[in-house]
């Protein structure tokens, strides 16, 4: 019998094989504009200059491509190969393709991790582990993991919209409690959506230390998605979530509840130090 992460990894392959990451990241929609955007302002504020970096479920370049520029030496992985392929176009990182939980590099050799894709396309918590130990393996002592999430509440909320009301059956609830989405039907493919505690708490049991949990979008709940891509809109939205977290940052009151509003989360960790 087929596996559950099995079923999964083909969706993965037919979804992404489309190649319309980089438009969903760029030119679709405010929303994923401002996810991107966001990414890049905060692995940014914490890199150190030249960073050795693997790019892990980087798609078809969409970060490594600015992260090369910057001057940082990257490797991107990906299970996809028409990404791979049309990542190595750019011509400027390495591209090859890879498993997040299994690794082909060296112990203690990068200087930074992007875990972008397999902590909400793995489903099983021990996957997610497996990928989390792997980069803590191939990361030098005090090296920065950059991992994304997808929030429970982002699943609810665009059911409810779209399917109204009636749309709201117990498999909608079971998704709540267990973050676990098996998706049946077209589109994205599924996988594990996290809460900001739950995504904190993996990241910290497997041995990273200093864990933050962003959220990139703020408290939209994915409404910025429906916007076409527009520089002014943009801009604001970037200065409002930059804003409120920066108004409860250290207060201890509503860090997690802004987080946990917000379609995407980014934890920032760090290996720790001998």
């Amino acid at each position: 019998m087929q596996s559950p992460q099995h079923a999964l990894d083909a969706k993965i392959q037919d979804y992404y094989g489309l190649g319309e990451e980089h438009a969903r990241l760029q030119t679709r929609s405010v929303g994923g504009r401002l996810e991107f955007e966001r990414v890049r302002r905060l692995v940014s504020a914490h890199l150190a200059p030249t960073s050795r970096i693997l790019d892990v479920g980087g798609a078809t370049g969409i970060h490594s491509s600015w992260l090369a520029e910057a001057g940082h030496d990257v490797t991107l992985i990906d299970p996809v190969a028409t990404q791979v392929a049309a990542a190595a176009e750019v011509d400027t990182f390495e591209a090859v393709v890879g498993d997040a939980r299994s690794l082909e590099i060296p112990s203690q050799r990068v200087d930074a991790v992007l875990l972008f894709g397999p902590l909400y396309h793995l489903s099983a918590r021990a996957d997610r582990d497996l990928s989390l130990r792997e980069a803590l393996r191939v990361l030098r002592p005090g090296g920065l993991l950059v991992a994304q999430g997808i929030t429970r509440l982002t699943n609810v909320v665009d059911t409810v919209v779209h399917g109204g009301l009636d749309a709201v059956r117990h498999e909608l609830l079971d998704i709540l409690r267990t973050g676990g989405w098996a998706n049946e039907s077209d589109g994205f493919p599924g996988g594990h959506l996290h809460t900001v505690a739950e995504l904190r708490e993996e990241i910290e049991q497997s041995g990273f230390g200093g864990v933050q949990v962003h959220g990139l979008e703020g408290p939209n709940l994915g409404a910025l998605e429906m916007i076409p891509a527009d520089d002014e809109i943009l801009g604001h939205a970037v200065q409002l979530v930059e804003a409120a977290e920066a108004r409860v940052r250290g207060t201890g009151i509503g860090e997690d509840l802004l987080a946990g509003y917000s379609p995407h989360l980014l934890a920032i960790a760090t290996a720790p130090q001998p």
